[in-house]
């Protein structure tokens, strides 16, 4: 594991952020297990990060292909979208920037292979967006966000990626002229360090398929690839 000044050195060279507030670094690369095992005043975790990451990358995203691709209509774009701003795309691209190996994580949760796991990968790549947009502005955090994402657009056009489960079976749907899906988290298990959510898929009123995961994210993935196998 990096330690904390050679991380930072690390990640601005590796974005080429000579700039970037370090606090906000740091808090972008801290997991919420290590709060939990290290309660100090002043510390927070990445997840209010994560949030903002969120919102930009939606947009960076959508801007690029919306600007690319003048001829996909709404449907197409949104597919393109879902393949790219997905769990296992976001973890592929944090892996690819070492993230993993920077972040400040409780020794439980490295223990149970942390580093490793999708769900953490996806948000501290999120979060480390949501920094990069305080400090230095849109603009900015997209460039960094298409540019990191450069080799799984090349992937997503050449139908090179995984399936997104939930837009598969959003398009099934569709073609049947059914009502929409939804998606409910079931339960919620665990401290708040290390959850285990339980999404349900809802289609006709019914519960169509369930599954679980590190995020509500990956729940809702699996869920709906538990329907497409049980229903279609």
């Amino acid at each position: 594991m990096f330690k904390n000044l050679e991380c930072l050195s690390y990640l601005k060279n590796r974005f080429q952020l000579e700039c970037l507030d370090e606090d906000l670094l740091l808090q972008a690369l801290t997991h919420s297990s290590y709060i939990y095992e290290n309660r100090q005043n002043g510390i927070e975790n990445n997840q209010r990060l994560e949030f903002l990451g969120d919102a930009v990358l939606d947009l960076a995203v959508s801007d690029f292909l919306f600007r690319k691709y003048p001829e996909c209509d709404e449907g197409e774009l949104t597919k393109l979208r879902a393949a790219l701003v997905c769990e296992p795309s976001l973890a592929r691209t944090a892996k690819s920037l070492k993230l993993g190996y920077c972040l400040r994580m409780g020794k439980g949760e490295e223990r149970s292979g942390g580093r490793e796991r999708p769900s953490i990968l996806a948000d501290a790549f999120e979060a480390l967006l949501g920094a990069i947009y305080l400090d230095q502005g849109l603009m900015k955090a997209s460039e960094m966000a298409l540019k990191f994402l450069g080799p799984l657009i090349k992937d997503v056009l050449e139908g090179r990626l995984d399936s997104d489960y939930k837009t598969e079976l959003q398009e099934i749907v569709q073609q049947l002229g059914s009502e929409q899906v939804q998606y409910t988290i079931l339960r919620e298990e665990g401290p708040d360090h290390n959850k285990i959510f339980t999404a349900g898929v809802i289609y006709k009123g019914e519960l169509a398929g369930t599954g679980s995961g590190r995020s509500k994210k990956e729940a809702e993935q699996q869920a709906a690839k538990s329907a497409l196998r049980k229903q279609f």
